[in-house]
């Protein structure tokens, strides 16, 4: 695995960000109206790097977007580079500037538009980047069938696991959006990822030679399911073993103001900030839950390294809540203390 990076160093804590922003921010995504993400979800995107919601889209707009697409069941002979032109001649995805706000981005009552205005969707995407987010980018991913490699005599082959953009040492992130409008089964070749990536910050594919690593998912689900991913995971493309083009709508989207409690925080109570017995914790001790989820081990965690992301997760936990001194199991506290 590669060297971990952390970005404590970029991070000024609270002292940089007052109450009155908190709650200001808190409250324009409560007031929303939006079914927000709870604690415990933000928890799990911040231990995991992803949310997952099976069939959230419902199928007449998974329909819709087909259709947008000008998706056809047959290759007509047709190579990989033909048919992506084909889809870029002929559909309805707009080509939209980065820097665009979100919003603005599709038509009004278009598939795309209607996919983001789902409302566990829309909530989603307030609680993790706001309730203005800036359009980066987007791109249909598809992953097609032997046939159409025959066409062009080329192999077939999937995606190397990578992570996208450049390194990026940020606090804050973007999320990507991967929605997948028909279903999709193991021999599709389904997007792969690995949980808990997200913060072992490498350069884009010099993880290309990792191929399978152990707690890595494969996309496998119903049509309208929706992946929400931090920028930072890693993940690749698979091998579409099937007859059946497999597609895969992504939307990079990045925050317009600091992400600190745009979910419905409403389940923290002071118990929370509070420290516990570690190790020799007695019978009836009590644990915080997101305390749990923030020092749940990987598959792929290594025995003494795999500890600095739970370091990495607090600081994390740290920064979307506006408290600088928040800790789990003494994780952070141990290795601050000291006295110059």
């Amino acid at each position: 695995m590669s060297d971990n990076y952390t970005s404590s160093d970029n991070y000024t804590g609270s002292d940089s960000y007052t109450d009155s922003d908190k709650n200001t921010n808190n409250q324009s995504s409560v007031e929303s109206g939006l079914p927000l993400l709870s604690s415990l979800d933000m928890a799990t995107f911040v231990s995991r790097g992803f949310l997952r919601m099976d069939e959230v889209v419902p199928d007449a707009l998974n329909q819709a977007f087909l259709q947008s697409i000008d998706h056809r069941e047959d290759s007509d002979g047709q190579s990989v580079q033909e048919h992506y032109q084909r889809v870029m001649d002929s559909s309805n995805v707009p080509v939209v500037n980065a820097g665009t706000p979100l919003f603005a981005a599709y038509a009004a009552d278009s598939a795309l538009a209607n996919v983001l205005a789902v409302p566990a969707v829309a909530g989603a995407i307030a609680s993790l980047v706001g309730p203005a987010p800036v359009f980066d980018h987007h791109f249909l991913h598809m992953t097609f069938p032997a046939s159409f490699y025959s066409a062009s005599n080329r192999p077939q082959a999937s995606q190397h696991t990578h992570q996208d953009s450049t390194i990026d040492p940020r606090m804050a992130f973007d999320m990507q959006l991967m929605y997948f409008p028909t279903d999709v089964t193991l021999a599709m070749g389904g997007t792969r990822f690995v949980p808990g990536t997200h913060l072992r910050v490498v350069s884009e594919a010099a993880i290309a030679r990792y191929q399978n690593i152990r707690g890595q998912q494969h996309m496998v689900c119903k049509a309208g399911t929706v992946l929400f991913l931090h920028n930072g995971i890693w993940h690749g493309g698979g091998l579409n073993r099937s007859d059946t083009i497999r597609y895969m709508f992504k939307i990079r989207m990045a925050p317009s103001s600091r992400q600190t409690r745009l979910w419905d925080d409403s389940d923290i109570t002071a118990a929370h900030f509070q420290q516990g017995p570690i190790f020799w914790t007695g019978a009836n001790a009590r644990r915080d839950p997101i305390h749990d989820i923030l020092t749940t081990a990987e598959p792929w965690f290594e025995a003494d390294t795999g500890r600095l992301e739970y370091l990495n997760r607090i600081r994390l936990w740290r920064y979307l809540l506006g408290d600088k001194n928040f800790d789990a199991d003494y994780w952070l506290t141990r290795v601050e203390n000291e006295y110059v």
